[in-house]
């Protein structure tokens, strides 16, 4: 068994071993080699390391390894990312600058100069790294399908033949916010976006009727940054219409229809309602004119913050190779960047889009997103009296850090509490004949539930089964429950006695703190 030598030793053979490995030939390096091995008793690469190390101190010492992104940095990402709506790491990397900036220079963030630079430097990749743990507790839901009418009035365009469009071509389609029920009257969405650019906008119906379709788009057409163009919508009644194609004419725009049963050629507007409407609004039902209100303000905050502060992927080009599709993406940009780059602009719109980016507050339109979230989702349930107190901008910043940890962030995507059962569903057996068991138990307060059923059994033969047993022994275990109760807490209520009268009938509800829960004796 080899005796490994001491430090001391090793260091000291290593440096008359050192210069005559280092001139040594092949043949020689492997002889040397042996014999180091064989007397320290190491790793034969550890050998090589140590042999052609600088000097045999700092060889022998393990290096430490230096992290780059540390704490700090992580903390700051994941401010920076729920400022950004929790949006991925390849989207977030690209408005890292602009959204830092934004923070700082509304006030809400003041980062450390290494700190601030590492941020800025950090990879897309890293980004997901860093955060995988807090993104843990996120959830998503995917979107239902529709079936639409199809209709040969209107120019039909499928998805190749858009080529390269300009600014200013949208698809519009509707988004339903009926739930799991199409029944009834409820909200919809109409939604419009811009193929070359992503430039998003959303508006609130109370109905999907076509007068309404023209007022939404005519709301649109005035919020859009660039003259529009050209609309191509899918084959819904409410669009392939005389209504709608009159308006068109009159605005001199250019009006398609997708093929029918054929969502691909609709594949722009269809992302944006799941990305966009479905993200910030949900599937719950929402009915009425207070739901429209609050989701037409949700939409007002909506349509800020994902066209200037969320980028988007866009789809460059798609090539199938046998069996497996290649997709490629163009660098992930807002839109708003997107109309910037654009050489068709004109340059007096870029300086409006300028202007308007300049003043406003991602994280402060991020928390009137929340509030209309809670508040739509309040008039969703129905729990309208919950009197949770409005969160100052500061609050609402300083909780951002640790956010992660309660999981979905968006209230109207929240699972609603289980209402406890306080109802019966089967006749109380024991209904009729409880005041006489009140009267045994107060005469043996130890008595058993089995002996009480027997004494039933004599004196109403046949009208208790043995099953019954069990229903019998938690109504008494409730009834000593209350007892106890009333003996211990007497003194702070109104000095209860064993005298108090007991609610006969369906079985009550009953909740008890700081109690521990006696024994029931049977």
């Amino acid at each position: 068994m080899h005796t490994p030598i001491s430090q001391q030793t090793k260091v000291e053979l290593l440096q008359a071993l050192r210069q005559r490995y280092l001139r040594a030939s092949k043949q020689e390096k492997a002889k040397i080699l042996d014999e180091f091995v064989a007397v320290a008793g190491c790793h034969r690469k550890h050998a090589i390391r140590l042999l052609k190390g600088s000097n045999s101190a700092s060889a022998s010492v393990p290096a430490v390894a230096r992290r780059t992104y540390d704490e700090a940095v992580r903390q700051a990402l994941i401010v920076l990312w729920e400022a950004a709506d929790r949006i991925c790491g390849k989207r977030l990397k690209e408005v890292l600058p602009s959204l830092v900036a934004a923070l700082e220079r509304h006030g809400h963030l003041a980062l450390d100069a290494t700190v601030r630079q590492r941020v800025l430097a950090v990879s897309a990749a890293t980004i997901d790294r860093l955060l995988a743990s807090v993104r843990s507790n996120t959830s998503y839901r995917k979107k239902r399908k529709t079936a639409t009418k199809p209709s040969k009035e209107i120019p039909v365009r499928t998805f190749a033949d858009y080529g390269d469009p300009l600014p200013g071509y949208l698809e519009i389609d509707f988004v339903s916010h009926g739930g799991s029920s199409m029944q009834g009257v409820f909200l919809w969405s109409l939604v419009a976006t811009d193929v070359c650019t992503g430039w998003t906008e959303a508006v609130a119906l109370v109905a999907r009727e076509q007068s309404l379709v023209v007022e939404g788009l005519e709301v649109i057409r005035q919020q859009f940054p660039v003259p529009i163009k050209g609309i191509d919508s899918d084959n819904d009644s409410a669009f392939i219409n005389e209504t709608l194609l009159a308006y068109c004419q009159q605005r001199k725009l250019e009006f398609t229809r997708s093929r029918a049963y054929q969502k691909n050629d609709q594949a722009w507007i269809e992302q944006k309602n799941g990305a966009v409407v479905r993200r910030f609004v949900g599937y719950e039902r929402h009915a009425g004119v207070a739901a429209g209100q609050c989701l037409a303000r949700l939409y007002q905050s909506v349509r800020l913050f994902v066209n200037y502060f969320q980028p988007s992927m866009k789809l460059r080009s798609k090539t199938r190779i046998g069996a497996k599709v290649k997709k490629t993406y163009h660098k992930p940009a807002t839109p708003c960047a997107r109309l910037l780059a654009h050489p068709a602009v004109p340059e007096a719109v870029k300086e409006r889009l300028r202007a308007q980016q300049s003043h406003l507050d991602p994280l402060d339109l991020l928390r009137r997103i929340r509030e209309s979230q809670a508040a739509l989702a309040a008039l969703s349930t129905g729990e309208l009296g919950s009197g949770q107190e409005r969160e100052s901008l500061e609050q609402f910043l300083a909780g951002l850090s640790e956010l992660w940890r309660q999981g979905e962030a968006w209230p109207t995507h929240r699972s609603s509490t289980p209402r406890p059962r306080d109802w019966r569903t089967r006749q109380d057996p024991f209904a009729k004949v409880w005041p006489e068991i009140l009267l045994w138990l107060q005469e043996e307060p130890d008595a058993t539930a089995k002996s009480l059923l027997e004494r039933l059994n004599q004196k109403y033969p046949d009208q208790f089964p043995a099953g019954q047993l069990r229903t019998l022994q938690r109504r008494v275990r409730d009834w000593r429950r209350v007892m106890a109760r009333n003996l211990v807490l007497g003194c702070h209520e109104g000095q209860a006695t064993a005298e108090t009268p007991i609610v006969v009938g369906a079985q009550p509800k009953m909740r008890f703190q700081g109690i521990t829960p006696v024994s029931n004796g049977d």
